[in-house]
This record gives structure tokens, sequence and C-alpha cells, in this order.
């Protein structure tokens, strides 16, 4: 049998893209310009809340001007605040891209939000509000992209993306292919997240993810966990050409994007960047650029090798820590693996740890 001959990549660098219009709702940065201001001040908007967690929260989240977006008081209640969040973030990146919103009518401008969380939906049903006929939109997270398009009278794709922590990053992605491929002449591209209901929270930390200090060090020794936090954000993306020939102010300029998985790995929250340079080098920039200037997304959330003797599993020994380092031994766990089923359980302090 002919050995199997691996798929061809191609060799023309893809178009570039630009970012022509931005916008914001951020712990502590209502919009882009105190969003600059934050992170040049270096200064941390994660804050310990009156509930006792530790988070980034969002100042006036249910703030929402119904009457402007069509919206009746009853239509508005019954939509998650994140689908509200969205219209208002879409419509101020318009704006600051100097683009008249009712100008995009029947144009074929696309809408890609990255989306995961559905807590308002959770909240609603806990506390017994009754269903009514804005219900069933105002709770579907595939609405939240498709809410903007209907109010702007957008003819592009339309969709919301849910990959997790990615979810945002792998919306770009996909804005971008479409503008390349010509199916769309201008993208939306947001992503959007509100901590509304406490159970998200929990299973966080019961799964050992939340650092207890709301600090996350990214590839430093003392990971511990990430913090939690709300916000939004929307960018207009647009070929650089046209946008060069329109006159429009670029923010910046995408290079190429690419989607891959770990596809394997440790666990399945623990992220490696091994499979991801190659592929990264391969698709993103060009045969002519170097792999080092391909940009990657990563997680970190404190996956620290445990003793083989301390974890009898059947897999990979791997311990996940909630904790600083100097405490690991009192607030670490395991993950046991069963043909059938994964439990976490906590582990006994272990001299030597």
């Amino acid at each position: 049998m002919a050995p199997k001959m691996a798929p061809k990549i191609g060799v023309e660098k893809p178009s570039d893209i630009a970012v022509v219009g931005m916008s914001c709702r951020l712990p502590g940065a209502p919009g882009v310009d105190e969003f600059w201001e934050l992170l040049t001040a270096g200064r941390s908007a994660v804050e310990r809340q009156p509930d006792g967690g530790v988070r980034g929260a969002l100042e006036n989240a249910a703030d929402f001007d119904a009457a402007f977006f069509g919206m009746s008081p009853r239509q508005a209640a019954a939509t998650d605040p994140q689908q509200r969040l969205m219209l208002e973030l879409g419509w101020t990146a318009l704006e600051d891209a100097g683009i008249v919103p009712d100008s995009l009518a029947g144009t074929d401008t696309g809408v890609f939000v990255g989306v995961t969380a559905d807590d308002y939906a959770t909240l609603l049903h806990r506390t017994g509000t009754p269903l009514n006929g804005h219900t069933a939109t105002g709770l579907n997270r595939g609405m939240t992209a498709n809410r903007l398009s209907y109010f702007l009278g957008l003819r592009g794709p339309s969709l919301a993306v849910d990959s997790a922590q990615s979810s945002s990053l792998v919306a770009v992605h996909l804005a971008c292919e479409s503008l390349r491929r010509g199916e769309t002449e201008l993208a939306l591209v947001g992503g959007v997240s509100l901590i509304l209901a406490e159970d998200s929270t929990a299973g966080m930390e019961l799964m050992g993810a939340l650092s207890p200090d709301g600090r996350t060090y990214t590839f430093d020794a003392r990971a511990n966990g990430y913090a939690r936090g709300e916000g939004g954000a929307c960018v207009v993306l647009k070929p650089l050409d046209r946008a060069l020939a329109d006159g429009d102010r670029v923010h910046c300029v995408i290079r190429g994007t690419a989607a891959n998985n770990d596809g394997g790995g440790a666990g399945l929250t623990a992220p490696t960047a091994r499979p991801r340079r190659p592929y990264c080098a391969r698709r993103t920039t060009g045969p002519e650029s170097a792999p080092s200037s391909c940009t990657m997304s990563a997680t970190s959330n404190c996956t620290v090798r445990a003793r083989p003797s301390a974890t009898p599993s059947r897999r990979l020994p791997w311990a996940r820590c909630s904790a600083p380092h100097a405490r690991r031994a009192a607030r670490c766990r395991w993950a046991r693996s069963r043909p059938t089923s994964a439990t976490w359980k906590a582990l006994r302090a272990s001299p030597g740890w």
C-alpha cells in the first residue's frame, strides 16, 4: 500500500485584516480609553466582592436603553443581559469606526460572538419567573449574535461561538476567514461574559481552578488558579486593502489566524503548546515568516505534576491546586480515572510537599 501523503498547505499569504473600530465594557474600564489607562497604570480591577468572592465585576451590568434598541420593557426583562450588552458594544464599535450603523442594512456584514455562559437562564428558572413569548429568544445564546444582525438589518453570517475560554479568539478566526473568502464585507466580532448565578463559580471552585487570592500567574511557578471576571468587547474587522482605500483609521492589523486543539495531553483542561507552534507557523503567517512571529492563545490554572505515590490513577498522575505553592499539600485535588467516570477528591497533607 502506498504511504498516505500529507495534504499540501497553500503558500499564498493570507490577506491582512484591519481592526477599524473597537468598544468594550470591562471591570474598572467602561470604555477603550479607560481600559488603556488601567493597563498602562498597572492597576488590577479584580476585587473582593460583597459575597466574599474575588473577581472582576462589571458595574451597572443591568443598565439598558430598551427603547433605543426597539425592545419593550417586558422583552428586555426576558432577554439575557449578555445579549443586551452585545447590542450596545456593537453599536459603539461601529461609531468608533466612523460607520453609521443604519448604513449597513442589507449589506453582507457578519456578526461573530464568543459566549459560553447562560447564567441568566439559570437565574430565571431558579426564581420561578414565568415564561413568556420573549423567553425562548431571550435566553438562547445564539441570539447574542442574531439580535445584533436583526437590529442592524445585516445579511452576513451571524453566529455565537462556544469553545470555552477561546470562544472570542475563535470568533475572530472565523470572521477573518469569512472576510478572506469574500463571504462578508465587514465583520463585527465580540465576546461577552456576565456572572449572574453562583453555580458556575461554585463549579470552578470545586474543580480547584480558582485562585484564592484573585491573582493569575500565567506560565509562573506561583500559578494557583485564575480569577473570574465579567465584561464584553467588540471589534470591527475589514480587509486591510479596503480599509486603506476607504481612509479608515486602522487600530491594528491581524496578519493571520489559526485554530486547532491539543488533541490529548495531561488532562481535559490542561493546555500544552507542543502541537500549536508548528500548526500556527504553517497556517498563519506564511512560509517566509519565522515561527517566532506567531502569537498563540493559552490558558494556565495551576496544573502541577503530583508524586506517583500520591495519586493511584490509571492515567497520568496530575494534581490541581487551588492554593498558593506554600499551601499546596492541604488544598490539592486529584482525578481518579475509572472506566466510566471521573471523580475529584481532596488529598491529605503529605510531608515534603
